[in-house]
């Protein structure tokens, strides 16, 4: 029977508890795909409810994983159905303890500032970075940047590492990134330039036609940036999404 406190699965084969890899990789992009939402809409509507609420449900559901069961984390509950088809990939869970209570910290701080004290400025945004960054790395790319600062910190190094990073594996053929492929890459690279510069290039006279509507809407309203704007660096962008350039 499953202890009901207790932090990752106990398999015989294995040295280490461990954890699924594959849900909480699924795992992160849920928090990752909400942690966006809210985000761009602090960013670009100077709306924070969202973040409120987002940074709220992150607290309680890292408190879940740390500190009673990830079993009961409903983060992590969502991403076991939603990759319950896949065979699990064991990876060692006291490294994903480390990495997670990095997370929490940085909850807590987002509590503290956005929550209780309604502190809005650069603070918030370097926070949120960093979780966004976390978060996007252990999705996208199964790289749990948190699990790398773990091997700092403790002599026994981790073990079951994602794609078996944990070892110095010899990269196959299929792994390895040649000239050609670079180039291509630089080569999409400067056509996305080249296009974005093309497609503003286009737009610049429906802005000057629009200019006087803008000009006529910025004389009835007050185009004074808010508080909160000034203070995230955000005033130059509320004027112009409030028609005020």
């Amino acid at each position: 029977m499953n202890k009901v406190l207790a932090f990752g699965e106990h398999i015989a084969e294995y040295e280490v508890p461990v954890l699924n890899e594959r849900e909480v990789r699924a795992s992160a992009g849920i928090l990752f795909l909400f942690a966006m939402v809210a985000f761009m809409n602090a960013w670009m509507l100077g709306d924070f409810r969202l973040t409120r609420i987002f940074v709220i449900a992150f607290l309680v559901d890292f408190t879940i994983r740390i500190f009673i069961n990830p079993r009961f984390a409903p983060s992590l509950i969502v991403g076991r159905f939603a990759v319950r088809n896949q065979l699990p990939e064991y990876v060692g869970a006291p490294q994903k303890r480390f990495a997670w209570a990095i997370g929490f910290v940085l909850a807590l701080s987002m509590m503290y500032l956005i929550v209780i004290n309604n502190v809005i400025g650069p603070i918030n945004l370097i926070v949120c970075a960093a979780c966004l960054t976390l978060m996007f790395f252990e999705s996208a790319f199964g790289i749990c940047l948190g699990c790398k600062v773990y091997n700092w910190f403790h002599k026994e190094q981790a073990q079951l590492c994602p794609g078996g990073t944990c070892d110095v594996p010899v990269r196959q053929e299929i792994q390895k990134i040649d000239l050609p492929q670079m180039l291509i890459v630089a080569a999409f690279l400067v056509m996305i330039v080249f296009v974005g510069r093309h497609m503003s290039a286009q737009t610049a006279p429906s802005t000057l036609l629009n200019a006087a509507p803008a000009a006529e809407a910025g004389s009835r309203t007050d185009c004074t940036p808010p508080d909160w704007a000034v203070a995230m660096g955000h005033a130059e962008k509320w004027k112009l999404h409030n028609n005020c350039k």
